[in-house]
């Protein structure tokens, strides 16, 4: 039977490949996403447009944190909710707060309202490897993540507790995943895979805060958004960890960039910013056993095929403007 799904943050780097795939598949989507412009939007309208080639999508421009998106919801009437909306970028947080809270809290909360008072009975929701700062690794979803570094973080674990609050008031499946560094073809330009290869082919100077030892588990985008959409199939109340469980340093995912490339890096290091974390590394156990899900593409692979992508569409891409 084919399903009716409401995603939002269509238009971003995970919910544009969660909408990809889920069409693939068969099923009604309809994406909304605001089009914010904390990055260049050219990226997302040309995600947008490869969406739009499927006849079941739908998409709608609306911003989540205002509560008239209950008249979208409840006209659509869909069977389920995936939120992928979300401001991210642990530094920008800091400066500008209050945006982070709109959309990741408020805006959750008033999709929690309509899946409630709409009948929906699942609800997805993406988080983050940022809360799992100070946490001992590999990060198990065991682990208290009381003590968040940013307010990125803060926001993401305030949406987390309110998810669980609807569960248990009118027992609403939820399913959190807790994504860990995604990457890959169109991603987003404040990532460090997406602006690494850019600069590096430009022979342009790349900042490293820090050594370039800090470790990151690398996981790619399609697996990411497989392993999202295996969630459809769970019931209750879960957070699961969505990692490539392989991390690896800056440093060595330059060396990697530079062989894809055949190019050099020029490095400048400086100082370690206060809210970033120094390692993630995903403890997946919890995603095989339930899910039956870990990850197919290796950072090599993986790198080589964001590579292409970016060669491939360099036209455009050149003019694409990178964040911190």
């Amino acid at each position: 039977m084919v399903k009716k799904i409401l995603v939002t943050g269509a238009s971003g780097f995970i919910g544009w490949k969660v909408c990809e795939k889920l069409l693939e598949q068969g099923e009604e989507v309809l994406g909304i996403d605001d089009l914010n412009d904390y990055y260049d939007v050219r990226l997302k309208i040309w995600r947008l447009e490869k969406l739009k080639k499927y006849k079941n999508f739908i998409d709608v421009k609306f911003d989540i944190s205002k509560k008239e998106i209950k008249y979208i919801v409840k006209e659509a009437k869909p069977d389920i909710i995936i939120n992928l909306a979300a401001r991210a970028g642990v530094r920008a947080s800091i400066e500008n707060p209050e945006i982070y809270y709109l959309t990741n809290v408020i805006g959750n909360l008033n999709l929690l309202e309509c899946t409630k008072d709409f009948g929906i009975k699942k609800f997805i929701l993406s988080s983050t490897s940022s809360l799992y700062a100070g946490c001992p690794i590999p990060f198990s979803e065991d682990l208290p993540v009381n003590n968040p570094i940013s307010p990125y973080a803060a926001s993401k674990k305030a949406a987390e507790l309110t998810c669980y609050t609807y569960h248990y008031l009118y027992g609403i499946d939820v399913i959190i995943f807790r994504y860990f560094t995604v990457y890959g073809p169109a991603g987003r330009p404040d990532m460090s895979i997406f602006k690494f290869i850019k600069l590096i082919d430009e022979e342009k100077e790349i900042t490293i805060f820090g050594d370039g030892t800090q470790i990151r588990d690398f996981t790619y985008i399609d697996d990411i958004a497989e392993g999202t959409i295996l969630g459809l199939n769970l019931s209750g109340f879960h957070i699961i960890n969505l990692g490539n469980n392989h991390p690896y340093q800056l440093n060595e995912v330059i060396k990697i960039i530079e062989k894809k490339l055949n190019k050099k890096a020029k490095i400048i290091y400086t100082d370690f910013h206060k809210a970033d974390i120094r390692e993630t590394y995903a403890d997946i156990t919890k995603a095989k056993n339930l899910l039956n899900w870990s990850p197919k593409i290796d950072i090599e692979e993986g790198i080589e095929r964001t590579v292409n992508w970016y060669n491939e569409n360099k036209n455009w891409i050149k003019d694409i403007v990178l964040k911190e």
